[in-house]
C-alpha cells in the first residue's frame, strides 16, 4: 500500500503529463487517486500548443491542476516558438510556468538543428524573465549545455526536471538557487540516486513524469505515485519522511509561491 504522507497540507507534482493520451478516458479517477495518496496539486506541462490549450481547459475543469505551457525541445520551427510565445504572453497570468522548454541532444544530433534549439529555448529564458514565470526545463543528455544556457541568461527561477547529468554538472545551478525535481524512477534509477544523495535537499522537488518515469518503467506512472521519490529520497538521506516532505514542500512555495496555489 502506498504510504500517505503525514504531514497536514498535501504535496505538489511538479512535472506531469496529464493531457496525454493515456490519461484520456480516466483523468478524473487518476486525480481522486492522487488526492488519496496526499497529493493536493499537479503542474501540468505541455510540449506544443495543442497541450497549452489543453492544460487550461483541464484546470478549469480540477482545481488541483496548475497549468504550464511550453514547446517540447525537439520542435524546432520558430513559427512554433513565436506562436507558443504569443500564447504564454496572452495567458500568462493562468499559467504558472514555463514548461517543458529546454534542451534535448538525444534526440537531437547535429550541430547546426542544435544551435536553433539553443536559440528557441534562450528566447524562452528572456520570456521568464520579462513575465517572472518558472521555467519548467527539460535538458535530456544535455545538462550542463542547458545550465550554461540558463545561467549565461541570468534565468532566475529554474526547475532541471528529470536532470540527467552528472551532479558535479548541477552545482553551479545549485548555488544559483536552480530546484532539481527528483522524478518517482529514483527507485529504479542509479543515477537518479546519486543526484538525490550529492544534492543538498534545499534544492530538491518531487515530479513524477507521468505518465513515464514511473517505479515500474512497463506500467502507466501517475501523480499518485509522487510518495515514492520522497521516500527513496529519505532513505537515500537517512532522514525522516516527514523532515523531507517538509523541506519539498517549502523549496516548491519558493519557486512557484502561494499565489499559484500550489500545497
Amino acid at each position: 500500500m502506498t504510504e500517505i504522507p503525514s504531514l497536514k497540507s498535501s504535496l505538489t507534482d511538479t512535472h506531469a503529463h496529464l493531457c496525454d493520451a493515456s490519461f484520456a478516458q480516466d483523468l478524473t479517477s487518476v486525480l481522486e487517486h492522487a488526492e488519496r495518496s496526499g497529493v493536493g496539486s499537479i503542474i501540468a506541462v505541455g510540449e506544443d500548443i495543442r497541450d497549452a490549450r489543453r492544460n487550461l481547459e483541464l484546470s478549469e475543469k480540477h482545481p488541483m491542476i496548475l497549468p504550464a505551457a511550453g514547446l517540447y525541445p525537439v520542435h524546432l520551427a520558430l513559427d512554433a516558438a513565436a506562436d507558443m510565445e504569443m500564447f504564454i504572453r496572452k495567458n500568462h497570468p493562468r499559467l504558472v510556468a514555463i514548461g517543458e522548454v529546454g534542451l534535448d541532444y538525444w534526440e537531437v544530433k547535429k550541430e547546426d538543428k542544435r544551435a536553433l534549439q539553443r536559440d528557441i529555448f534562450l528566447r524562452f529564458i528572456r520570456l521568464s524573465l520579462e513575465l517572472k514565470l518558472p521555467l519548467n526545463v527539460h535538458s535530456r543528455s544535455a545538462g550542463r549545455h542547458a545550465l550554461k544556457a540558463l545561467l549565461d541568461g541570468d534565468a532566475k527561477q529554474v526547475q532541471m526536471h528529470a536532470f540527467d547529468g552528472k551532479a558535479s554538472y548541477a552545482l553551479p545551478a545549485v548555488e544559483a538557487g536552480y530546484y532539481f525535481s527528483i522524478p518517482t524512477s529514483v527507485v529504479r534509477s542509479r543515477q537518479k540516486q546519486k543526484l538525490a544523495k550529492a544534492l543538498p535537499l534545499e534544492c530538491l522537488l518531487l515530479e513524477t513524469d507521468s505518465p513515464v518515469l514511473g517505479p515500474d518503467p512497463k506500467t502507466r506512472n501517475e501523480p499518485a505515485n509522487l510518495i515514492l521519490a520522497a521516500r527513496a529520497i529519505a532513505e537515500i538521506k537517512e532522514q525522516s519522511l516527514d523532515a523531507v516532505l517538509e523541506r519539498v514542500k517549502e523549496n516548491t512555495r519558493r519557486l512557484y509561491g502561494d499565489k499559484y496555489g500550489v500545497i
